[in-house]
C-alpha cells in the first residue's frame, strides 16, 4: 500500500489553514501539522465575515501559516508528494489567494496540483480520523450548506436532498444577531440554549413530517423558522437563553426528520451493507446538542454514526490535505490553470 503526504491550504472563508497529513485510503490519516489561523476578532464588529478584509488577512499570514505548518511536521516541501488547495466554492477572493499560492508552491518544487472541492473535504474528513469506509451516508450542516449525500468515491456523491434556502448554520448566524447574541453566532446560540427552555417559544418546523417520496421528503427550510423567530423578537421583549434553546430545538427537530428519511433512502440503495454509516460533518456537527439527537435517530434506525472531533468539522486544512490525498491517490492531478470557482457543488464533476 503507497503511503502519501500531502500539504493542505484552505483560505475559503475567515480561516488561514495550512496542514501536512500522511497516510492511505480509507484512513485514518496521520495529521503531521495542522495550523489554522482564525479572523473571528477581525470581523467580530461586523457582525459576519466581510470578503475583502478576510481576502487581504489571508494574503498577508498564508506563507507564515504554510511555513509552520511545514515545520510542524518536520518535513519540507522536497518530501510533500502532492500540494492540495481549495479550488471553491467560497469567498473567491479567499479561494483565489489559497489556490494561486498552492500553484505557486507546485510549480517551484515541481510538485503536482490537487483542486479540492471545500465540501469534499468536510464530506471526506470521517475517512481521514476513523477510516470510514465507502459507501456512507453524510449530512453535511456548515454555515453556508445544508444538505444529504450517499458517499460513494472521493468524487462520487449522490444528492439526496438540500435546503431550499437558508443553511443550519447561517440560520444558527441569523437567530444569534436576532437575539443579539454575538458573533460567531452558532457556537454562541448554542451556549445560550444549554441555560434555556427549549418549549418556551412555538416555533415552526418547515417541511417537518414530509413523507419520503422519489423526489421529496429530505429537503431542508429554515426561512420560515427565521422569519418566525424576528416576528418573536419584534413582539415583544423575549427571555434570550429561552428563546436560542427554542430555535435550536427547532432545528434538531428538521435535522433529524430530514435525515431519518435518509437513512431509510440509503439503505433501500445500498441494501447488502450490514452495518451502514451516517457521517455528520461541518462546522454545525459541532454542536453537541445536534450530534446527541442525530446519534439517537442512527442508532435506531441500526446506522453507526461518526462526528468528526469538532476541530475537524469547523475550517481547517487537514481535511483539504486529506481529500487532495484521496484524489491524489487515485493517479488525479489538475492542471495549473484550474480556475477558482465561488460555487462548486459536489455532485459536479470535479
Amino acid at each position: 500500500m503507497d503511503i502519501f503526504t500531502v500539504l493542505g491550504l484552505e483560505t475559503s472563508c475567515d480561516e488561514t489553514a495550512a496542514s501536512v497529513v500522511r497516510g492511505a485510503p480509507p484512513g485514518p490519516g496521520e495529521i503531521l501539522s495542522n495550523i489554522v489561523f482564525s479572523q473571528t476578532e477581525v470581523h467580530a464588529p461586523y457582525g459576519g465575515v466581510v470578503p475583502e478584509i478576510a481576502s487581504r488577512a489571508h494574503l498577508e499570514i498564508l506563507d507564515g501559516v504554510v511555513e509552520q505548518a511545514l515545520a510542524d511536521a518536520k518535513t519540507t516541501l522536497a518530501e510533500i508528494d502532492a500540494i492540495a488547495a481549495t479550488a471553491g466554492p467560497g469567498l473567491i477572493g479567499g479561494v483565489m489567494v489559497g489556490l494561486t499560492t498552492a500553484k505557486a508552491l507546485a510549480l517551484g518544487a515541481g510538485k503536482p496540483l490537487i483542486a479540492v472541492n471545500h465540501l469534499a473535504g468536510h464530506a471526506l474528513t470521517a475517512r481521514l480520523t476513523d477510516g470510514v469506509e465507502f459507501p456512507f451516508l453524510l449530512l453535511l450542516i456548515s454555515g453556508g450548506h445544508c444538505q444529504l449525500l450517499g458517499v460513494e468515491g472521493p468524487d462520487k456523491f449522490r444528492l439526496y436532498g438540500a435546503t431550499q434556502d437558508d443553511a443550519a448554520g447561517e440560520a444558527f448566524d441569523k437567530a444569534a444577531k436576532l437575539l443579539g447574541l454575538p458573533y460567531p453566532g452558532g457556537p454562541n446560540v448554542e451556549k445560550a440554549a444549554q441555560h434555556g427552555n427549549q418549549k418556551r417559544y412555538p416555533l415552526p418546523r418547515p417541511l417537518l413530517g414530509r413523507p419520503l417520496s422519489e423526489k421529496n421528503g429530505m429537503e431542508f427550510s429554515f426561512s420560515g423558522l427565521k422569519t418566525a423567530l424576528r416576528q418573536l423578537v419584534r413582539n415583544g421583549a423575549v427571555e434570550v437563553n429561552d428563546a436560542a434553546a427554542s430555535f435550536q430545538k427547532a432545528v434538531i427537530d428538521i435535522l433529524c426528520d430530514r435525515t431519518a428519511n435518509a437513512l431509510a433512502r440509503f439503505r433501500h440503495d445500498f441494501p447488502d451493507l450490514e452495518t451502514p454509516v451516517l457521517v455528520v460533518a461541518g462546522g454545525v456537527a459541532a454542536n453537541v446538542a445536534i450530534g446527541s439527537a442525530l446519534t439517537v435517530v442512527a442508532e435506531s434506525h441500526d446506522f453507526d454514526i461518526r462526528i468528526p472531533p469538532a476541530k475537524f468539522c469547523t475550517d481547517n486544512a487537514a481535511m483539504i490535505a486529506w481529500a487532495g490525498l484521496e484524489r491524489f491517490a487515485t493517479g488525479a492531478s489538475d492542471p495549473i490553470d484550474f480556475s477558482p470557482r465561488a460555487r462548486w457543488p459536489l455532485e459536479a464533476p470535479p
